[in-house]
């Protein structure tokens, strides 16, 4: 095959996106989204199976035996009902929804330690949700003869590119996230900002790489991508059940079906332990819900009693803003001596007083804090606030903490803005080489940050003032002589013209 009859990533983008036509108007984005990414990635398994079904053909001469034995082995299973095709070729059936799934429960059934539960929250035959037998029928007929088109041949072979799959799978997430407002920020970080953390992070080979609020997972395989070798660990958590099933198809859908992802909520039940403590990482990364309300604090006091989590020593945050609930529990996975830290948050982490501010104090009294970045606003789904990137490293050797103002450094649009590769670029060297310049950056002193009262907001350390331009008063006045000069000329013409008209 030619790469000229390959399928590109623009070609399979622009199906994927057309099948949503199907539930537009009708079912809220927020839903359908899930029957959208479930049906290609069951699309996607298909497709891989059948590939990889001709290769055992060719390779052992039609030998079942040994060729079903070879089956055993591969990285997933796919029941003979359960396939792409079958469900095409029944399009047409009275209850085409109830035989969607039953086909994903087969996967599921099929794949127990890489796939149990991922489709749980999903019903292909929902009434409420789809419609009534005749309406829910002609949307499942129109969705699998979207993706049933002769172009979207999703195997291997066909593809032109190495993570076609991948990208689309990220590229239908990002549209449903700009599309679902406020929410989108739930389950989505924009891939630029997610590049940027992973690049902070600096993950290497072998490491172990965390992140307790994964949404879909697309910075686990940002931080992934880093380490430029596939010697490495992905650990994550995820409250929502149907955000945790997106990050576990987008896993697979990204070869990383070996990454270790639960579901539950991190603060209150964190699942990444080891013998009741919690699991240390060299690389921890997230970006946790702004300022999350009921985030568990009436919990907290026990945290190192009964369970030996040990998060909240420093102090336990206030109720209604779990920001440093999430730090604390980030720098408490993170590995004594290596560990590194790179987590997102709103600006008002950087000065708030009471149980914050103590908190922050101590968290830079134990040298802890490496750096914090300012952003751009509005670089977010559904939030035109501008925040933070905090820096925190164990076992630092120096003691001055490095800040970064970058929030006028983005490609300005519409509704969101946009980090430039030349802008993550600008943030990742200085960072790296710890440079203080003009009006950017500046390195504090443990005594200037205690001298500021531990108050971290930027602009006390950074320098943004520019000065205006020195007005020429003289040159001013004259200009406006000559203005009044030439409207006097053009009212003497206005008043010729007007005795010619007799006016």
């Amino acid at each position: 095959m030619t790469d000229s009859t390959r399928i590109t990533q623009d070609e399979i983008n622009n199906i994927a996106w057309k099948a949503c036509d199907t539930f537009r108007g009708v079912v809220d984005s927020s839903e359908y989204k899930n029957y959208i990414l479930v049906m290609l990635f069951v699309k996607y398994l298909g497709d891989l199976w059948k590939e990889r079904l001709r290769q055992l053909h060719e390779q052992y001469g039609g030998d079942e035996k040994r060729i079903q034995r070879k089956l055993k082995l591969e990285r997933f299973v796919l029941p003979e009902h359960a396939s792409f095709d079958y469900l095409f070729r029944n399009r047409n059936a009275d209850d085409i929804g109830n035989k969607i799934n039953i086909a994903i429960q087969a996967i599921e059934d099929a794949n127990p330690e890489k796939l149990a539960g991922v489709f749980r929250n999903i019903d292909y035959n929902s009434e409420d949700k789809l419609g009534d037998t005749k309406d829910r029928n002609v949307r499942l007929k129109h969705l699998l003869e979207d993706f049933g088109d002769s172009r979207m041949d999703l195997r291997p072979s066909h593809l032109e590119g190495d993570d076609v799959i991948g990208n689309t799978y990220m590229y239908l997430i990002e549209k449903f996230a700009a599309g679902a407002g406020k929410k989108g920020g739930e389950f989505y970080t924009p891939p630029e900002v997610a590049t940027l953390l992973a690049r902070l992070a600096d993950p290497q080979p072998g490491d172990r790489i965390y992140d307790p609020t994964c949404g879909s997972g697309g910075l686990l395989i940002k931080a992934a991508q880093e380490v430029g070798s596939n010697d490495f660990a992905l650990y994550g958590q995820e409250s929502n059940g149907d955000t945790w099933a997106l990050c576990k198809m987008n896993m697979f859908l990204h070869n990383q079906d070996g990454a270790d992802v639960v579901r539950g909520d991190t603060l209150r039940n964190p699942k990444h332990l080891v013998d009741d403590h919690l699991r240390k990482f060299p690389v921890v990364v997230a970006n946790p819900p702004f300022s999350l309300d009921k985030w568990g604090a009436d919990y907290a006091a026990s945290d190192e009693e009964k369970a030996k989590y040990n998060r909240f020593w420093r102090g336990i945050p206030p109720k209604s803003k779990g920001d440093y609930a999430f730090i604390t529990h980030m720098i408490e996975s993170a590995e004594e001596g290596n560990g590194r830290v790179v987590v997102i948050a709103p600006h008002g982490v950087l000065f708030r007083g009471g149980a914050e501010g103590k908190i922050r104090q101590k968290l830079i009294e134990d040298n802890l804090l490496d750096a914090v970045i300012g952003l751009p606003p509005a670089i977010f789904y559904g939030t035109g606030i501008p925040v933070t990137i905090m820096v925190f490293k164990k076992g630092r050797e120096q003691t001055d903490v490095l800040f970064i103002d970058a929030s006028r450094e983005m490609e300005p649009g519409k509704r969101q803005n946009k980090l430039r590769t030349v802008d993550i670029d600008h943030m990742v060297s200085t960072y790296r080489d710890r440079s203080a310049q003009d009006k950017y950056s500046y390195l504090a002193t443990p005594e200037e940050i205690a001298g500021n009262d531990y108050n971290l907001n930027i602009p006390r350390y950074v320098d943004t003032y520019e000065e205006e331009a020195e007005i020429d008063i003289a040159a001013v006045q004259q200009e406006i002589d000559d203005l009044e000069a030439q409207l006097s000329d053009v009212r003497k013409e206005m008043a010729g013209y007007l005795k010619e008209l007799g006016l």
